[in-house]
């Protein structure tokens, strides 16, 4: 219910876009990827569950963005709009780490799980993501100025919850959908 009131009130404040066509391929895969890069930060947080370490890593968000604009400077990307995108995706991971740690503390547990290495296992898979990412970025960069992209990022992303979230309207569900949003809220120039 609650998922369905978000993609109603997205369709109001970004119509979908000309004709209700899908996004094009390039931005698809790039929220495929994002999403990819937000079921990780499950992981994450269970790492962070397990070492009681904080959610907070300045110096590997630092890192992390430093990185990205240094592997697009040969694409020509905007450096300050890689680093606005990298950053919200470091904050829609953050988002599924709070909401998720504070439910397994009111809990008083978190759900079965085999050890996480942050450091040994997910880093890696989080920088072979960040090549991915910049791929598809690169890509899709040429909507970013266009006057639907809002539109159009907005439908993409209501296309991929419509097709890959289940439970609909499980706390998870939801909270994985708004740090989508958050992941692809600086994608656009406007």
């Amino acid at each position: 219910m609650k998922r369905s009131f978000l993609l109603i009130v997205a369709s109001i404040v970004f119509p979908l876009a000309s004709d209700g066509q899908a996004a094009p391929r390039s931005l698809q895969d790039l929220v495929e990827s994002c999403a990819r890069r937000i079921h990780i930060a499950h992981d994450v947080a269970l790492s962070k569950w397990d070492n009681g370490s904080p959610v907070e890593d300045p110096a590997r968000e630092a890192q992390v963005i430093q990185n990205a604009v240094s592997a697009t400077q040969t694409k020509g990307l905007d450096a300050a709009w890689v680093t606005e995108f990298f950053r919200a995706q470091i904050e829609a991971n953050k988002v599924v780490q709070y909401a998720l740690l504070a439910e397994w503390r009111r809990a008083g547990k978190a759900p079965e799980h085999q050890p996480v290495n942050l450091k040994a296992t997910i880093r890696p898979e989080l920088d072979q993501l960040q090549t991915q990412l910049i791929a598809e970025l690169d890509e899709a960069s040429t909507l970013r100025a266009q006057p639907q992209c809002p539109a159009i990022v907005a439908q993409a992303i209501g296309d991929f919850l419509t097709t890959h979230h289940e439970p609909h309207g499980s706390p998870e569900s939801i909270v994985d959908s708004i740090a989508l949003d958050r992941a692809l809220g600086t994608f656009c120039a406007h």
